[in-house]
């Protein structure tokens, strides 16, 4: 019962909130009252969520000795030894296995989409994620194909726009994420995660503010594009802008002011006023998407 109740956390299910961007294209391809198209999406959610466990659990394996030098990650069940490295390992394959083949069992674009994410995030731990800068990259490539997945899953074609959007979020939520992890090792970062020592707080404070603006400016753009605006029948969408801007505002205070950052799940389920305006957007948009005037 105990390795159990550590499997499940090694598998890290509060971190399935990643995978609710595969709802983004049912949602903004107004199908959310096709029931086929919310199955295949719901499909899609759980294998997505299966795979992402199987890396979670592969990463843990692999960096547990230098998650015994963390002051938080020590305390995961692989490091600290309460869960098996074997127990662990198949568990990892079952999910692996059952969560791509269940994409594929989908459609063959889905699958190709689940097994490129599962392929990218073991290059990531094999290598990536030592290469400055390729290793945000790599994080948020990770995001922008589970957009692909939802678009995959429905056969829908995605607003080029919402890519762009979601892979600037991506890149400003890993800077944010690498801020959080060397701010947590000032003087032991070389031992925990090579790559650390190549970034400087500056450095990033310098590119997430980048990112802030480029994701501001995208979503602003992508609201108002002739694509939008012919599927809407209005601009109507901008009037989500502010809790946009509020958002990564707020993000940014928690990074500085409280040293958030190092875990984007749990600061968006921890923060009330993040979690609120993460929830008033969605109702927002779907409420702007869902009673658009009749184009026909």
């Amino acid at each position: 019962m105990r390795s159990a109740g550590a499997l499940l956390r090694g598998m890290r299910p509060w971190q399935y909130t990643k995978n609710l961007l595969v709802f983004a294209a049912l949602i903004f391809a107004q199908k959310m009252s096709d029931p086929m198209a919310v199955m295949l999406t719901v499909i899609a959610f759980v294998c997505f969520c299966m795979v992402s466990s199987a890396v979670y659990l592969i990463n843990d394996v692999r960096d547990c000795e230098e998650d015994r030098l963390h002051p938080e990650k020590c305390r995961r069940p692989i490091a600290s030894g309460e869960l098996p490295v074997q127990t662990a390992l198949i568990a990892a394959v079952v999910l692996a296995l059952v969560g791509i083949a269940g994409s594929f069992a989908v459609n063959a674009a889905l699958g190709a989409v689940t097994l490129s994410y599962f392929v990218l995030q073991m290059a990531y731990q094999a290598a990536l994620k030592r290469m400055v800068l390729l290793d945000v990259f790599a994080i948020a490539g990770g995001f922008v194909l589970r957009a692909v997945a939802g678009a995959e899953a429905i056969q829908v074609v995605i607003s080029p726009w919402l890519l762009i959007c979601t892979l600037l979020l991506a890149l400003f939520l890993g800077l944010a994420k690498r801020r959080g992890e060397l701010s947590a090792l000032p003087q032991g970062s070389i031992g925990h995660r090579e790559t650390l020592d190549r970034y400087s707080i500056g450095m990033l404070d310098h590119l997430i503010s980048a990112m802030v603006a480029s994701t501001i400016m995208a979503y602003c753009l992508y609201t108002i594009s002739d694509r939008t605006v012919a599927e809407l029948g209005s601009t109507r969408l901008m009037y989500t802008i502010p809790f946009v801007i509020y958002g990564l505002f707020r993000y940014v205070y928690l990074i500085h002011r409280h040293g958030h950052g190092g875990a984007p799940d749990r600061t968006l389920l921890r923060d009330r006023p993040l979690l609120l305006t993460v929830v008033l957007y969605a109702l927002t948009a779907a409420a702007i998407i869902y009673l658009a005037p009749d184009r026909g």
